[in-house]
């Protein structure tokens, strides 16, 4: 992962619980509360983008088509695999 070389401050809000927990974390411990936080920043964007780019496969084959004879039989062969 690459980073601006300015990074902007930001203010976030979390509950004590929280907080607690993700301080006894080791690799909070080693590089900071910062660093793990923008790592899951990043994995939650890319898993969102993962999610709108399966659902735009989603809507664009997963509706009806027109049978092709030559293709009779082949229908159960292409599953979409779960999530």
């Amino acid at each position: 992962m690459m980073y601006n070389s300015i990074m902007k401050s930001i203010q976030i809000t979390v509950d004590d619980d929280l907080l607690q927990r993700l301080d006894a974390d080791a690799d909070v411990r080693r590089d900071g509360r910062s660093a793990v936080i923008r790592r899951a920043a990043e994995a939650y964007l890319a898993s969102a983008e993962r999610r709108r780019i399966a659902e735009a496969y989603r809507r664009a084959y997963g509706g009806a088509v027109e049978s092709d004879p030559d293709l009779d039989g082949w229908a159960g062969e292409g599953v979409w695999p779960p999530e």
